[in-house]
């Protein structure tokens, strides 16, 4: 019986593009007020704010909410798990890249 191909291990939940990219740059911050990730990523609010509930229910980042003088504020983190489960995603990624370049280095 043959294994299944690497790329069926891709995690639905971190594979989306807006959640890898949140998770990359929560994992380059450490962590990030909704302004910021909604002008870095293009996001509208409300586009910005599903996405990170969806991460913040899977326990992959933090959700804070506070006051940055008299103005609310929401910031979000990326958590231990959300750690793993990004670096896991990313062996995964770069497995499949090897694979991809070892077939067109191939005589």
């Amino acid at each position: 019986m043959t294994e299944p191909h690497p790329a069926l291990g891709l995690d639905d939940t971190i594979h989306q593009k807006t959640r890898l990219a949140l998770l990359t740059v929560l994992d380059e911050a450490g962590q990030a007020d909704f302004p910021y990730l909604k002008k870095l990523l293009g996001l509208t609010d409300g586009n910005l704010g599903r996405h990170l509930d969806i991460l913040a229910a899977q326990g992959l980042i933090a959700i804070t909410k506070g006051y940055e003088g008299r103005r609310p504020r929401t910031w979000a983190a990326i958590t231990p798990a959300g750690e793993q489960a990004l670096a896991a995603e990313m062996r995964l990624l770069s497995n499949l890249v090897n694979r991809f370049n070892e077939k067109r280095q191939d005589p």
